[in-house]
């Protein structure tokens, strides 16, 4: 049986099949359409999901119901008005010409994909995003946490996976969201909401958690349970189009940073107190949860599962055993996860029984390209390219690196989900004090502060971290070892902090020490694992920097066409697209500046 999950419309929309309950393909539109955060119909997605399939789709689960939200929608507006308008009028448009009418459009753009009609159906948001965390999971019984923004009504779900089933037990409802009060402060910080609320916990270890009593005061009536609800006179989601209002930034003494604006103390003093009390909110939940299922594991979707820092603190201080997080945990991911509760709850499929890993491949769920392909879009380019055994390609590669030249890696089937997995990646030497301000400055053209997460050989990882357990989809923190730490001066401001060298390895360790670590182990990800065993054994580090292969304001990238692009637009020295080898040093100037120089980047 082959059923098609579908995610649009909010933000990160995806498409995944299923055939026979295996993931066969799974892909966000934004990497077709370059479009970041694309949440257009995946007509790209869904077309190329389609190529993956041995024969016609059964079924098409769409991760949310529509009439639903609309009620949620037309509830509130009631509830508020006649302030709601504002927002009401703005949301009108996009329901009355598509979401209202979900099951016929999707039919007609199937239909022009030449698929025949499927049935259609649709699973709850919060039900897809717990199938996506339990079903694939290597539990066989878990604790389920889900929490984002808002689905329907849900903002957060607890519930409990058992074989083929789930069910979610207690939930609290909007407008009380934990992903709206972090995406609060990150709209008054000058971040964009949905987008920069990675870079909020970024900008956290900076500060001082010094708001933590006016939020847990005045934001917020947060229970021993974890549930809470929200001062909404502090918000403005409900009656207009931004997050926070006038008394928001009285309360913090400052109005919204514009995205250009400086970054000050008070910006990293904000970013710490919402981490601090997202954190306790997070325990606060778990511990409750526990009490109420008595199991030993849990699994976390949603987008807030996303936050690496509080999954962390969750590992070391929560009641849970074991916890997985799945790499696509935010609306991408409800598209798999619809397709998954349709499989085994509504068809009553079993799990497998012999399922002792999780089932997400390593992500790499995405488009992969033929060497021919490949030497087809460096043709096209004019470029000359040295096709290389994969030893040779590996010792190439770390003994660029070793050098301190950054490497384009662009290698098999792309990642599903926001990090690149070492499938879509930039690759540099750990160990150069120089490499996080080259990277951010003049490859991502990104801001400063911006921290670069490592890729180390899952055998030697606790040689350099502190990690209790693996952690192959980037998705916790970890402490670097005592060993590897340097002694450090305390600074006067959060920009001379930024500078310090605080270990080892510089390029990846965070102004608090810690590191977003993936673990490389050879049977998920064997491409990579030989890079970092050729790198280790040249220089005897196993660790690496892995940021994701892309520029500000664009997604990563999917196509070698793409790579080429820039790799060439920007300071990147060496690429290695599939089997081929390609050094800027050697290439003609008329091709390097094939791009434009001064070329300008995307908001991100």
């Amino acid at each position: 049986m082959r059923i098609l999950g579908l995610s649009a419309f909010y933000h990160d929309s995806a498409a995944a099949l299923l055939e026979d309950g295996l993931i066969v393909a799974a892909a966000q539109e934004e990497r077709f359409s370059r479009v970041k955060h694309d949440a257009a119909f995946p007509r790209a997605a869904a077309a190329w999901c389609l190529t993956q399939a041995r024969g016609p789709v059964d079924a098409v689960v769409y991760y949310e119901k529509p009439l639903l939200k609309f009620e949620r929608i037309l509830a509130t507006t009631l509830a508020v008005a006649p302030r709601g308008f504002r927002a009401f009028a703005a949301a009108m448009p996009s329901w009355l010409h598509e979401k209202l009418w979900l099951p016929g459009l999707i039919e007609d753009e199937l239909r022009q994909l030449g698929c025949a009609r499927p049935p259609v159906y649709f699973s709850s948001h919060h039900e897809a995003h717990a199938a996506s965390a339990f079903f694939p999971s290597p539990f066989a019984r878990a604790a389920i946490l889900t929490l984002d923004g808002v689905g329907e009504w849900t903002t957060t779900a607890l519930g409990r996976g058992t074989g083929n089933q789930l069910e979610l037990l207690r939930e609290l409802r909007f407008p009380h969201s934990l992903g709206l009060l972090y995406s609060a402060f990150t709209h008054h910080c000058g971040f964009r909401v949905n987008s920069g609320e990675y870079k909020l916990m970024g900008l956290a270890p900076y500060g001082e958690p010094r708001f933590v009593d006016p939020i847990l005061h005045h934001l917020l009536d947060l229970r021993d349970d974890g549930s809470f609800r929200l001062d909404l006179d502090y918000f403005g989601y409900l009656h207009g189009q931004t997050m926070t209002n006038a008394r928001f930034a009285a309360l913090f003494g400052a109005p919204p940073r514009a995205p250009d604006a400086p970054i000050t103390q008070l910006h990293c003093d904000l970013a710490r107190s919402i981490q601090d009390v997202t954190e306790e909110i997070v325990l606060r939940l778990a511990r409750t949860l526990h009490r109420e299922t008595g199991e030993e594991n849990l699994c976390l979707a949603g987008g807030v599962a996303l936050n690496c820092v509080a999954n962390a603190r969750l590992l070391r201080e929560g009641p849970f055993r074991q916890i997985w997080v799945p790499p696509a945990s935010g609306d991408a991911g409800g598209a798999l996860g619809a397709a998954l509760a349709f499989h085994h709850l509504h068809e009553r499929a079993p799990r497998r029984s012999d399922q002792v890993h999780d089932t997400m491949r390593g992500s790499f769920l995405g488009p992969s390209y033929s060497d021919s392909e490949i030497a087809t879009a460096l043709r096209e380019h004019g470029l000359p390219a040295e096709p290389l055994p994969p030893s040779a390609l590996n010792n190439r590669i770390a003994e660029r690196l070793d050098a301190g030249d950054v490497v384009g890696f662009f290698q098999g089937r792309a990642e599903f989900g926001p990090r690149a997995l070492g499938a879509r990646s930039i690759l540099a030497d750990a160990r150069s004090p120089e490499m996080q301000r080259r990277l951010n400055l003049k490859i991502k053209f990104r801001e400063s502060f911006r921290p670069f997460a490592p890729i180390v050989l899952a055998e030697r990882a606790a040689e350099y971290f502190d990690l209790p357990a693996p952690s192959p989809y980037m998705l916790f923190t970890a402490p670097l070892a005592a060993a590897q730490r340097l002694p450090v001066t305390t600074a006067s401001t959060w920009e001379a902090r930024l500078s310090a060298l605080r270990s080892t390895l510089p390029a990846i360790t965070h102004v608090d020490f810690s590191a977003r670590v993936q673990t490389v182990d050879h049977a998920t990800n064997p491409a990579l694992h030989a890079v970092l065993s050729a790198f280790a054994t040249r220089t005897g580090c196993p660790v690496l920097v892995n940021t994701s292969f892309n520029v500000r304001g664009e997604p990563p990238v999917c196509h070698p066409r793409e790579a080429i692009a820039g790799f060439l637009a920007t300071d990147m020295d060496c690429l290695a697209l599939g089997p081929f080898w390609i050094e800027k040093r050697t290439l003609p100037p008329h091709l390097v500046h094939s791009t434009t120089p001064e070329r300008t980047f995307a908001p991100d």
